[in-house]
């Protein structure tokens, strides 16, 4: 089954956002990487190295809050209305495949979908209604 979570950007401020929705939420971050853990880590400078690549809070019954700092050095420039990306995390890559070609359909497809170096087959696109999603199968899981 497709779980649906909310996928926010900062500008630099997603750690103390992340520490605040903790401190709301209450549980245990189950993802906190940094741009310097990274294979690009090289290619940035050491303040952006230290900002977040990726963080994620599970919330309730399933769902998990996700963030990233968009970083003005990587080409992204941070607007009211740019801020989030609906996340689908699905079951199979054919399931992938399927729910990305579909939702991207008269869209721009900002980043196909391809193997990640975090272990996920992965796709950005904005939808024909300006929507910004995000699709990703983990593939440790059963293919």
């Amino acid at each position: 089954m497709v779980t649906l979570n909310p996928y926010l950007n900062f500008n630099g401020k997603t750690e103390e956002a992340f520490n605040f929705y903790k401190s709301v939420f209450g549980g245990e971050f189950t993802t906190f990487q940094r741009f310097k853990d990274t294979p690009e880590a090289s290619k940035m400078s050491k303040e952006d190295g230290e900002k977040m690549m990726h963080v994620a809070l599970p919330i309730g019954r399933g769902n998990t809050l996700m963030a990233t700092d968009a970083l003005e050095s990587m080409g992204h420039k941070l607007i009211e209305g740019n801020n989030y990306s609906l996340s689908l995390s699905t079951e199979s890559r054919e399931e992938t495949e399927k729910l990305f070609k579909g939702l991207s359909e008269g869209g721009k497809i900002e980043m196909p979908l391809a193997d990640a170096f975090w272990g996920a087959y992965f796709g950005m696109f904005k939808d024909k209604f300006g929507i910004q999603w995000m699709v990703n199968f983990d593939t440790g899981q059963k293919k």
